[in-house]
């Protein structure tokens, strides 16, 4: 039974955001318990599951606006602190929390502590491609700066994710660059790269461009954090700038373009 520590109180919709998935979690998966911290009384609103669950009680929250490593400290109660520290402490296997990013990653760093032989935390999400088998991507933001060293233990971390989680036999390790070619990049991608072709652990199958990232071309996809956060929110507005055009030439196109849209709608759901 794998126990998860949550942050009832992070995120622009908490608690019922997060207690409302916690709910759908403990119903679709039977090997998990999960403790939540943050306000008893706004948790016990949504909360519907009463077995594998616990409320650990608290009201003090990091919010947003505050400054990472300072809330960390300072905040000693705060639900985040709380939820880390139970994984520390061996409470718990894993904690999660939908908040402050920068406040998560420094306790993360500075209470969970890191895994041996990883020098810099750093973020990692799996983004979906149009074949639906989607690829990990990271650092997506956590470092403005990194080393060679830095995005070598990324794709090392990105590769265990994606075969013992993903079910990714040999999972295809990019280094994102300017270009296919070995030979592309600046110091930083050519010492990456130079480093990755020799770790015979990795498949690693030379650098890729962003622009093919959304066809699938390779399974864990390595970056600094500055680029990896830019392509992250390029692909983001990029989503979000298509699906408004879509939207507006629905609602303006008239009676067949919004039967259009119902049909597609109900293909969707299907």
């Amino acid at each position: 039974m794998k126990k998860i520590a949550v942050d009832a109180m992070g995120g622009d919709y908490a608690p019922q955001a997060i207690v409302e998935g916690v709910n759908q979690a403990l119903a679709d998966f039977s090997d998990i318990e999960v403790q939540l911290y943050g306000d008893e009384a706004k948790i016990k609103q949504y909360l519907k599951a009463t077995e594998r669950v616990s409320i650990i009680h608290t009201d003090e929250k990091i919010d947003s606006d505050d400054e990472p490593t300072r809330a960390i400290r300072k905040k000693k109660n705060a639900s985040m602190v709380l939820a880390a520290k139970a994984v520390k402490e061996g409470e718990a296997d894993a904690v999660l929390s939908a908040g402050n990013t920068g406040a998560l990653l420094a306790a993360g760093f500075f209470i969970v502590g890191r895994i041996k032989n990883i020098d810099r935390p750093g973020l990692m999400s799996t983004l979906p491609t149009v074949d639906g088998r989607g690829f990990d991507m990271l650092d997506l933001g956590a470092n403005a700066e990194n080393t060679a060293q830095h995005l070598h233990q990324y794709a090392v971390l990105g590769s265990f994710y994606a075969k013992n989680v993903r079910g990714i036999a040999q999972p295809r390790v990019g280094l994102l660059n300017n270009g296919t070619e070995s030979s592309k990049g600046d110091p930083l991608r050519k010492e990456t790269y130079e480093l990755l072709e020799a770790d015979e652990s990795l498949n690693f199958i030379g650098n890729v461009e962003a622009r093919d990232l959304m066809n699938g071309v390779a399974d864990v996809v390595v970056a600094d954090g500055f680029t990896g956060n830019a392509v992250l929110k390029s692909i983001e507005g990029t989503a979000m700038g298509i699906m408004g055009l879509l939207k507006t030439a629905i609602t303006g196109g008239g009676l067949r373009a919004k039967l259009g849209a119902l049909l597609l709608k109900a293909v969707s759901e299907v």
